[in-house]
């Protein structure tokens, strides 16, 4: 009935000594409660390691894996609390179109490494896989999750998040762009007097109904050097040919 983070600072206050009948007082967790984390504390922190509940808090391990994950949350991901909500348990579903496959792996890989030791399990939908794995902190991880459409709330990255996709922000952008995006072959037409030309070129492009969202995949491929437009207002186009070039070597099309 109490969660992590309720958890992690009884255990900073027992192990500075104070006493539990002092921290059950102060926050109202019971002395049943308090005296399970203290006797069971190896048994229990191995279930609930996770480095943003840590103290100091520290960055995720598997930081490229977390850039690609976070890529795919923001894209087409949704976070949830699951059973009675006093229990604390969350459930990260992202959705994975059957027409690539290899999708549906790479995320399930990218969601192991981020949270090691937690089950991942997919759950078909009409064209798509939901890829899905339940937590305690997804929360933590995860800090732009919250009630409603992503479209109709804020969103930013943390500082610590913003750490991890500057060291990382070809793999953010791999996820933004498999998950909401899509690298196509974009024809064309000009009239000439002798008839019309077709011209055939690569293109990429990232739609998201989050100007918030948007703006993080333009930051991220500012700082690789692609250069980008709108060419709708929910939609980011990378067409130059040395744009295209740059991405085909970390993204290219989805299989």
């Amino acid at each position: 009935m109490y969660g992590p983070q309720n958890r992690s600072n009884a255990r900073r206050r027992m192990q500075a000594g104070e006493s539990l009948l002092s921290i059950s007082r102060s926050t109202g967790i019971s002395l049943a409660a308090l005296r399970e984390w203290r006797d069971h504390r190896e048994r229990d922190g191995q279930r609930a390691v996770c480095p943003r509940c840590a103290s100091p808090p520290s960055l995720p391990e598997a930081r490229r894996d977390y850039a690609y994950l976070l890529g795919l949350y923001l894209g087409d991901g949704c976070i949830s609390v699951i059973g009675d909500p006093a229990k604390g348990v969350w459930v990260m579903r992202i959705a994975c179109a059957d027409a690539w496959p290899g999708l549906v792996d790479e995320c399930i890989a990218a969601r192991m490494a981020v949270r090691p030791g937690n089950k991942v399990n997919t759950v078909p939908k009409d064209g798509c896989k939901s890829v899905v794995a339940s937590s305690r902190h997804w929360p933590c991880l995860f800090p732009q999750h919250g009630p409603g459409r992503k479209h109709e709330r804020k969103i930013e990255l943390a500082d610590w998040q913003r750490a991890v996709t500057t060291q990382y922000p070809n793999r953010l952008i791999r996820g933004l762009i498999h998950s909401d995006g899509c690298r196509f072959t974009n024809r064309v037409r000009r009239p000439l007097k002798n008839g019309d030309r077709w011209y055939e070129y690569p293109r990429y492009m990232f739609t998201n109904e989050s100007a918030d969202i948007l703006a993080i995949c333009g930051e991220a491929l500012d700082q690789l050097g692609v250069s980008w437009r709108f060419s709708r207002r929910n939609t980011i186009s990378v067409a130059h040919r040395d744009a295209v070039a740059r991405l085909d070597q970390f993204v290219g099309p989805k299989y």
